[in-house]
């Protein structure tokens, strides 16, 4: 994937495209059909799938001091989108200039200007250009002056139990997690939802209690429900090294140590290694537990073996394997439409 954050180094080779459109935060199962139809397209016309996103989230420009929301970090986003099959990112900054410039004038700056766009897609609900004054109509319009295709994707919904009949969104995704729901919230997304941070040194009382601890900074990351949680890791540093770990990890306070800032803790089964400085990808499987205070460590160290053992039977079913739930390909998306 040949990922760009400038229009004007867009190779000509990358020019006459078909383009996706949207924040695809989290890429949910909904986002898979818009992405998914804009590669069926691009296929069909011989043409190199492309997808336009902005980086801050506008959200986050907006309203600089909103808490932590997003469920995929830009980089974790890209990942997914370059897993997915597509062949061009254009990462977008959204600042002053992009939030006030007029709907019409980012169809011909970025899509004819910029991409040379043959064909776009967005979902039924997308909005763009100075206080989202542009929508659908303006798509359509302009596409038909100047020779561009628009397909819109329905609203899909969803079947899952206790969702039937809403509509995918990153939203419901991040109730889910919010609830303690994160094989819900993997269920929606169509893959396992992570939190992706640096490992930093704590205070290291794990070890003194014979649980050793890797702190993870979540960042820009959703902060999921405060509780106990069976999880898998992997380095998100090492490209090359996908060895897959399983552990518990905790998201809260600490309130027995009367902590008061929110961190994960994560306890890696069957690992000694000094990890300080690397990043982690920390899957949440199962939500085991609600955090709780411990009148002693004695009682905390009971309670963390009983913790562990769950987590490892949680993680032995195998409606909990990676394999169950792996990140959708193009090919895989459009062997599933035509069945």
């Amino acid at each position: 994937m040949r990922l760009y954050r400038r229009i004007e180094e867009i190779d000509k080779k990358d020019k006459g495209c078909v383009v996706a459109l949207g924040n695809f935060d989290g890429f949910h199962r909904g986002h898979h059909v818009v992405v998914g139809e804009a590669g069926r397209l691009a296929r069909e016309m011989g043409l190199n799938l492309a997808v336009v996103v902005t980086e801050p989230h506008p959200v986050s420009f907006f309203r600089p001091d909103a808490p932590p929301f997003r469920l995929s970090p830009f980089r974790q986003r890209a990942q997914v989108l370059e897993r997915f099959g597509v062949d061009v990112l254009l990462v977008l900054p959204f600042d002053k200039d992009l939030a006030s410039m007029p709907a019409q004038d980012f169809v011909t700056s970025v899509l004819l200007d910029g991409l040379n766009a043959k064909h776009v897609c967005v979902g039924y609900d997308y909005r763009f250009g100075a206080k989202r004054g542009g929508g659908i109509d303006v798509l359509n319009r302009m596409g038909e002056m100047e020779g561009y295709g628009t397909t819109v994707v329905d609203a899909v919904v969803v079947g899952l139990d206790g969702y039937a009949g809403q509509v995918y969104s990153s939203t419901l995704v991040r109730t889910a997690l919010q609830d303690g729901h994160p094989r819900r919230a993997a269920a929606l997304l169509g893959h396992w939802w992570a939190i992706h941070g640096r490992v930093s040194k704590g205070d290291q009382r794990g070890r003194t209690i014979g649980f050793p601890t890797a702190n993870v900074e979540l960042g820009e990351s959703l902060p999921p429900k405060k509780g106990v949680y069976a999880v898998r890791v992997l380095f998100d540093d090492d490209d090359e090294d996908d060895t897959v770990y399983e552990g518990v990890a905790n998201f809260g306070a600490r309130p027995t140590f009367d902590k008061r800032d929110l961190l994960l803790e994560v306890h890696l089964f069957n690992f000694a290694d000094d990890i300080y400085e690397r990043h982690l990808r920390v899957e949440l499987v199962a939500y085991l537990r609600e955090e709780v205070k411990f009148d002693s460590l004695d009682s905390l160290k009971a309670q963390i073996k009983k913790d562990a053992v769950t987590a490892k039977v949680v993680l032995a079913d195998p409606e909990n394997s990676r394999e169950h739930l792996q990140n959708l390909s193009l090919e895989r998306y459009l062997t599933l439409r035509k069945d």
